[in-house]
């Protein structure tokens, strides 16, 4: 399903599947609330869940992790598996309608100290990868009297549609009965798969008119709201909240999830670290499988280790809190010497000279 021809920034091309060559399936640039809010569904129904993520480089317990990021391919492949899980064929309405403002984070902030609802959509649309968004979304104006939230598909996995709108769309209705009030309504849904089998479910979560079979995914709202002033607008926390959207959105750079999942494996175990042999191992791959992906990705290990290695010696260095010998020790040297040769190595310059130049 392609994104509508009239819209701006329409690609010229047709959407690939992900078995495709595309770097957008693999980059590790999407918080995994919807994975996480998943996880806790199924540990209140008491559903075995931790193989949802087996061969993925990831762990359930990681999901509360803030600084997680997981690629498209990691997040829609546990989708896949959890929905198998359910018995409840509408789980992403039931997800969907049990998220809180506090559940979109900063972005929820931003939106809720907002001077108007139409502040307050736009801040949404535009930073909706914040809140970990698996669909693409835009603004529409229908006409004079509709504007709409659309949104459209990064692949054509037509599987997972249905649970990605009723998901996005429910929690968004969520956030604007808590701007507008309880009595908000859209005018009206549309969706481009066919009803399923629970369509009344839509009916009795959106109380609008729905439209299956459409050429388009959107919800529809009458465009008097966006004038409506929110009463939790604060001009300074509205600001601060929304740079801070805007770092986030563009962090330190798309990194390919399987560097990622090496990343963070060795900061969990950097007094002993682990070989690459062992690393391997523990993402359910050969030795040889993990150096290609990490070829593949123009990085090789030693570079990751190092890396990894340097951060946290600077960070504890400039703390200032333990001695050359003790940092040297967390991130696994046992010899003071060779902890110092390896971090000139590294930066240019001895601990010492990091610490003193942070002072």
């Amino acid at each position: 399903m392609a994104r509508p021809a009239e819209l701006p920034g329409n690609p010229s091309h047709v959407v690939q599947h992900p078995a495709a060559t595309d770097a957008r399936y693999t980059v590790a640039d999407i918080p995994p609330n919807v994975l996480l809010y998943l996880s806790q569904q199924a540990v209140r129904r008491g559903l075995p869940c931790d193989g949802w993520f087996a061969g993925l480089g990831l762990q359930r317990g990681q999901l509360s992790d803030p600084s997680l990021r997981v690629s498209y391919r990691q997040a829609s492949m546990v989708i896949s598996r959890a929905l198998r899980s359910f018995v409840e064929p509408d789980i992403g309405l039931q997800i969907g309608g049990s998220e809180t403002p506090g559940s979109f984070g900063l972005l929820g902030l931003a939106m809720t100290t907002a001077r108007t609802f139409g502040d307050a959509m736009r801040v949404g649309i535009e930073h909706h990868k914040v809140c970990g968004a698996l669909l693409d979304v835009t603004f529409e104006a229908i006409d004079e009297h509709e504007v709409a939230l659309m949104v459209w598909p990064r692949f054509n996995e037509t599987a997972l549609l249905p649970f990605l709108c009723e998901e996005l769309f429910a929690s968004s209705l969520v956030m604007a009965r808590q701007l507008l009030g309880p009595t908000f309504r859209p005018t009206g849904l549309d969706l481009t798969y066919p009803a399923p089998t629970y369509a009344r479910a839509y009916e009795n979560v959106f109380q609008c008119p729905i439209r299956f079979g459409a050429q388009c995914n959107r919800v529809r709202v009458d465009s008097r709201w966006l004038q409506q002033e929110l009463a939790g607008h604060n001009p300074l926390t509205a600001r601060q909240a929304l740079a801070l959207c805007v770092q986030q959105d563009h962090g330190e750079g798309a990194r390919q999830e399987i560097v990622v999942a090496v990343e963070r494996l060795l900061r969990s175990r950097l007094r002993q670290p682990p070989t690459v042999a062992e690393i391997a191992r523990t993402l359910n791959l050969s030795e040889r499988s993990l150096r290609r992906r990490l070829a593949d990705s123009g990085r090789v290990f030693r570079e990751i280790h190092d890396r990894v290695r340097t951060e946290l010696a600077l960070e504890l260095l400039q703390a200032g809190s333990l001695s050359v010998a003790q940092v040297g020790g967390e991130v696994g040297f046992n010899d003071p010497r060779e902890f110092r040769r390896a971090f000139k190595r590294w930066t240019g310059m001895a601990p010492q000279e990091a610490r003193l130049s942070a002072a």
